[in-house]
């Protein structure tokens, strides 16, 4: 072998060797990527998982991380295999376990877009878990100023309390799915990382204010009945209570008007028709009582009527009530 020749064979081995070295050190930095890539080759999405978050306003790089989790819908009682109730007082839509997404098949139309939601929360569980150390002070510091502007609002202390209970060293998870997912209005700087996940942010912010939106009017409207028929129940208790006291009083009056002598026919007239006038009142007050009792009872129908719509909107959520899987 010439000097010239073996010179080469020596540059190309140690060029071989470097690149060797160089793919095995990215591989071990970016083994995640790497399993990631691998995971989605090999998944097979069911029907519908896909349409999710595409309907969701994520971009590819998020739908990525939703795919590298293996996404599943399911309506069956393995949700719940997979996603453990830690407190009965709220319903579990979707969970991020094992580095899978587990979503939960809500069929009611009523509610749609609540799978889109579901599907985007969890997928940023995903994504967040992906970040370095250093990325992650980063984001916890703009979601924490954004908890700030959040905290008093009762509806979302309550929820976030209930994390501390449940999930007591994840509140910034937590946070970054919520927020990414529901709050319109965030810092520049927040809004810019999200980009990383969607193609429009706000799209999944309009499915979720439209999906809940649906229970608030729900709650809202039933506080209002409710109040109504408080309202009209004390009026007809305080107004029949009237009505009877004085019928007990017009009856003695009548009682003694019957046995009493006058002293003319004028005087006969006057109190005769002092008391006509108060029977006249009387069957007006009756007649007011009457129409108030019935527009009670029309009140406590429409709140029926509407706590069974609730009822059954919540149960359409309750992974509890899912039927067995069919063999």
């Amino acid at each position: 072998m010439s000097p010239k020749r073996h010179n080469l064979v020596r540059v190309v081995n140690f060029a071989l060797s470097a690149l060797l070295v160089f793919v095995a050190i990215w591989l071990l930095i970016n083994r995640q990527y790497v399993y990631d890539q691998i995971t989605v080759w090999q998944f097979k999405p069911g029907p519908g998982v896909v349409q999710l978050v595409d309907r969701a306003g994520m971009s590819e790089h998020g739908k990525f991380y939703y795919l590298a989790s293996q996404p599943k819908l399911d309506g069956t009682q393995n949700f719940n295999k997979e996603c453990e109730t830690v407190e009965n007082s709220t319903s579990i839509l979707g969970c991020y376990t094992n580095k899978k997404i587990y979503i939960y098949d809500v069929t009611d139309p009523k509610l749609d877009g609540i799978k889109e939601v579901t599907a985007a929360h969890e997928a940023l569980h995903a994504a967040y878990q992906r970040l370095d150390n250093a990325e992650k002070t980063k984001v916890n510091k703009l979601l924490e100023a954004e908890y700030i502007k959040l905290e008093s609002q009762p509806e979302f202390k309550d929820r976030m309390a209930f994390y501390a209970r449940t999930e007591p060293t994840e509140r910034d998870n937590e946070l970054h799915s919520i927020i990414g997912t529901e709050v319109a209005d965030i810092s520049p700087e927040l809004e810019t990382y999200y980009k990383r996940y969607f193609d429009d942010r706000q799209k999944v912010v309009a499915l979720n204010a439209a999906y809940s939106g649906v229970f608030k009017a729900l709650d809202q409207k039933r506080t209002s009945l409710l109040s109504q028929i408080n309202e009209l129940a004390a009026k007809i208790e305080s107004d029949t209570a009237q009505y009877n006291s004085d019928v007990v009083k017009l009856n003695a009056d009548i009682n003694t008007f019957n046995n009493k002598t006058f002293s003319s026919r004028a005087q006969f007239d006057y109190e005769r028709s002092q008391l006509t006038n108060r029977i006249a009142a009387l069957d007006v007050l009756r007649s007011s009582v009457e129409a108030e009792v019935a527009s009670h009872d029309s009140l406590v129908k429409q709140y029926n009527e509407i706590a069974i719509e609730s009822k059954k909107l919540y149960n359409s959520i309750d992974s509890t009530l899912a039927p067995t899987p069919s063999v």
